[in-house]
């Protein structure tokens, strides 16, 4: 399975923020949409970053309150893991778990296209896994 099989069954729909806008735009959006990240893109629907709860707890937890008038570009991860669409699984659980974070953007001609979450990944892992099984199960019962 790939990146493309994932965002075939669950959609492209991501939700992005500008880098001017707010820490506090950034937090009531992820509240609002019941979502772990967004997706920073520019105009031309680039990627330049990538905001998670984590970030924003963290900047919290170091300036206070103060740090929510703060646009989201003092905080986004800048050097965003991207992947393809023809990314494998694997591939993806690789990034993830080497890059220890839980959102891959996925980009076609150096645009979004879609965001892949680890509970998406892990989704398609154990329907795979189940497709093989059960394969297995006929192949030995017709053998």
């Amino acid at each position: 399975m790939t990146a493309e099989q994932i965002l075939l069954e669950k959609g492209t729909s991501v939700v992005t923020i500008t880098a001017q806008e707010t820490i506090n735009s950034a937090m009531q959006t992820l509240a609002e949409k019941r979502i772990g990240a967004i997706v920073v893109t520019d105009s031309s629907d680039r990627v330049i970053g990538i905001v998670s709860e984590r970030d924003v707890v963290r900047e919290i937890a170091g300036r206070g309150a103060s740090a929510l008038d703060l646009p989201v570009s003092a905080i986004m991860t800048r050097k965003v893991v991207t992947c393809e669409l023809e990314d494998t699984i694997g591939q993806l659980m690789q990034l993830m778990t080497g890059g220890k974070f839980r959102h891959l953007p996925v980009v076609v001609d150096g645009r979004l296209a879609g965001i892949v979450s680890i509970g998406d990944v892990v989704k398609a892992r154990i329907e795979e896994t189940v497709r093989e099984a059960e394969a297995m199960r006929e192949y030995i019962a017709t053998a």
